[in-house]
């Protein structure tokens, strides 16, 4: 049975429709426009809620795909930073090259360009292997330089690859001759006696009356019948009198790098 409220109520709801559906016809589209106004945004609100859940739902992924595109990220960033290295050094060895074409075609020798493919670390300032040799036309004593300067002599050649003996070796020696108009000195240039001083060679045999100085030129004399007249060798740093007494020698800056040789240029006769 239906309580007091109930039946309130329901009599309530009756002459509601009464009065609704007694209303004239204008009148009655205007009340029903007023409740679907009411009630459109309520439904428009719960479908947009539901696009918005699901699209939440969509962008959600499970934690091993995003840690495997992570990874994968990592990756190819690492990648585009090796490019980018191999790219600089592309650039630097070409910059490098012209600079060696350059200057190989200016000079009047007859030279062949080489890169070093090996050095030996227990000889690093001694020898260095290039990726030339006799199916080159390459053979032993042949001179090894840069355009900076000399770097020093083919001492071993094979049928694709030679090695060269530089001006760090003890074995080294280079007739030599101050590049001065007022100091002509002749004598041999040998490797430095101390090992800390791999940039630097011995500049021997010239007479204690000599004039030559700090900062002078020195070049290949073209005596001893290997190295031609007029090779860059270095610059002389100081001057001191040899443990006899009898002759000067002289400390000389090699004007070459001999420890980043990465290309060098064979010369022919």
């Amino acid at each position: 049975m239906f309580k007091k409220p109930q039946y309130i109520a329901l009599a309530l709801v009756a002459v509601t429709a009464l009065i609704i559906f007694n209303l004239p016809a204008q009148t009655m589209s205007r009340t029903k426009l007023a409740f679907s106004g009411f009630f459109v945004p309520l439904f428009g609100l719960a479908d947009s809620s539901k696009r918005v859940l699901q699209k939440t739902g969509d962008s959600i992924l499970p934690r091993g795909v995003l840690t495997k595109e992570n990874e994968q990220l990592r990756r190819e960033n690492q990648q585009l930073k090796v490019q980018l290295m191999q790219n600089a050094e592309i650039t630097r060895e070409n910059a490098r090259l012209r600079t060696a074409v350059g200057w190989q075609k200016q000079t009047p020798w007859k030279l062949k360009l080489a890169r070093v493919i090996a050095r030996d670390p227990s000889s690093w300032w001694r020898t260095i292997q290039i990726d030339v040799g006799s199916q080159h036309g390459i053979r032993p004593n042949l001179p090894v330089l840069v355009p900076e300067g000399l770097v020093g002599r083919i001492s071993a050649v094979g049928a694709t690859r030679s090695q060269v003996l530089l001006l760090g070796d003890p074995n080294m020696r280079v007739g030599a001759l101050v590049q001065d108009k007022d100091a002509r000195e002749n004598g041999i240039v040998i490797s430095s006696s101390s090992p800390l001083e791999q940039s630097m060679v011995t500049f021997q045999y010239f007479s204690r009356s000599s004039v030559i100085k700090p900062g002078q030129n020195v070049i290949t004399s073209g005596e001893g019948g290997v190295f031609p007249k007029g090779i860059p060798i270095g610059q002389i740093v100081d001057i001191r009198d040899n443990s006899l007494g009898l002759s000067t020698d002289a400390r000389v800056r090699v004007s070459a790098d001999l420890n980043s040789l990465e290309e060098v240029l064979v010369m022919f006769p």
